[in-house]
């Protein structure tokens, strides 16, 4: 049985290892092990951190709206729940946009929802 050798292999396997901890402190960029273990943790940081930027961005909405329609005589989760009623489906990415840039655009949306919540 022929022998296996695992030199161009193991190169390309660190060199790419390499190439991911580059700009790192000491010996995180210079040395295989120490190298090899950051980039680990850092592409777990990394995976986490895409989930909680999500998170992050909904919280930011959800304030920017209820700001808005605090402004316009209701609160958040009267809001949200008359525009269900009413049958008005806007995200709150779209919702938070419209309380920022236009708000007689956002106070219609308002209406909508207190009338669909008083019928």
């Amino acid at each position: 049985m022929a022998r296996i050798k695992r030199a161009v292999n193991a190169v390309k396997k660190r060199r790419k290892v390499f190439k991911l901890s580059k700009g790192y402190y000491g010996a995180k960029s210079k040395l295989y092990r120490a190298a090899s273990q950051q980039v680990m943790k850092s592409m777990a940081y990394a995976y986490v951190g895409r989930k909680l930027k999500k998170r992050e961005y909904r919280k930011l909405w959800i304030a920017r709206i209820n700001a808005g329609a605090r402004i316009c005589g209701t609160n958040y989760s009267n809001l949200i729940h008359g525009l269900k009623v009413a049958g008005v489906d806007v995200n709150r990415k779209v919702l938070a946009d419209l309380a920022i840039s236009d708000m007689n655009a956002f106070n219609q949306l308002v209406q909508v929802a207190n009338k669909a919540l008083n019928a």
